[in-house]
């Protein structure tokens, strides 16, 4: 059966970074955070379109891999290794690459190498459709979710349960009503939906584990008192991180009608402003009342889940 090339160039990398001691290695691995190094994936478009969108392309890949890098690093079980460091220096090496095959389809084929161990722990080719900005989102979630599923198995025994939840700063959701509502500021009840979405997804990302929730009652600034944070290009990274956050999340539900709605929500790194997760529900059935649970399934879905389109 013949090797992918990314296998065959996974192997040449073993041969290069393996260390001359990797005993050694072994045990300092034991009391210090995993080294992980991502490298650049390619890019090739074979999709044959016209348009030459080589620098939308390379603008998104850019972001894919900073924030797969982000999510990485903010885990305190892994050490983000730059790729040109010496050889050594990390014990894991992530490659891979993304080929758009037609307008709607593109593959990305992922490998994740343990250098130490000299082996292959993990290799896939995910298929996902759209070439936008939320599509991209969509793919880099999966993706990350599953190398960190792979980079956790490396890890030593004594290191499995060693990882710190990430701090979190939710923010109160807001309202964007699109309604033919009259435009008479937040209504008593609308408050109240908002304040039980709130506190729902706050619920759903404390039990899941991987989050520990920042209290935001200190925060002072006039985009979180008047519920305008959605529009304070990201000025929400900032905050979070006077707060102590590692990360913001802000919400945004957007009433279509009094029947029909739909769900936003946008996480930033407090330290670098960037972007590492988004999710959008689409149009979405259901009255007020339903707000809570369709925002909490979206961020179960996108956020915890990592459901990206396949």
């Amino acid at each position: 059966m013949r090797q992918s090339r990314l296998v065959l160039y996974a192997v040449a990398l073993i041969g290069l970074l393996a260390g001359p001691d990797p005993l050694r290695a072994e045990a300092a691995a034991q009391t210090s955070p995993l080294g992980v190094s991502i490298d650049d994936f390619s890019y090739v478009d074979t999709s044959g379109e016209v348009v030459d969108q080589t620098a939308a392309h390379q603008k998104r890949l850019d972001a894919f891999m900073a924030a797969l890098r982000a999510d990485v690093a903010a885990e305190p079980r892994y050490r983000l290794v730059p790729s040109a460091a010496p050889a050594g220096e990390a014990r894991i090496k992530v490659v891979g690459g993304v080929q758009k095959m037609s307008t709607l389809i593109q593959w990305a084929k992922v490998a994740v190498i343990d250098v130490g161990a000299s082996r292959v722990l993990y290799e896939k080719l995910y298929t996902f459709r759209g070439d936008n900005d939320e599509a991209w989102d969509h793919a880099r979630i999966f993706v990350s979710r599953e190398v960190r599923a792979a980079l956790a198995a490396a890890l030593p025994p004594a290191q499995v349960t060693a990882a710190a939840p990430i701090g979190l700063a939710v923010f109160e959701f807001e309202l964007e009503d699109n309604s033919a509502a009259p435009a008479s500021g937040l209504a008593g009840s609308d408050a109240a939906y908002l304040a039980d979405v709130t506190r729902g997804v706050r619920d759903r990302l404390a039990q899941s584990g991987r989050y520990r929730l920042v209290d935001i009652t200190g925060a002072t600034a006039q985009p979180v008192k008047a519920r305008a944070l959605r529009d304070c290009n990201g000025c929400e990274a900032a905050i979070a991180k006077e707060l102590g956050a590692d990360r913001s999340l802000i919400g945004v539900i957007r009433r279509v009608s009094r029947t029909e709605y739909t769900v936003g929500f946008q996480v930033r790194d407090a330290r670098s402003g960037e972007v590492v997760s988004r999710g959008d529900s689409g149009l979405r059935m259901g009255a007020d009342y339903s707000w809570t649970r369709g925002a909490v399934h979206l961020v179960g879905d996108r956020l915890l889940e990592g459901g990206a389109q396949r």
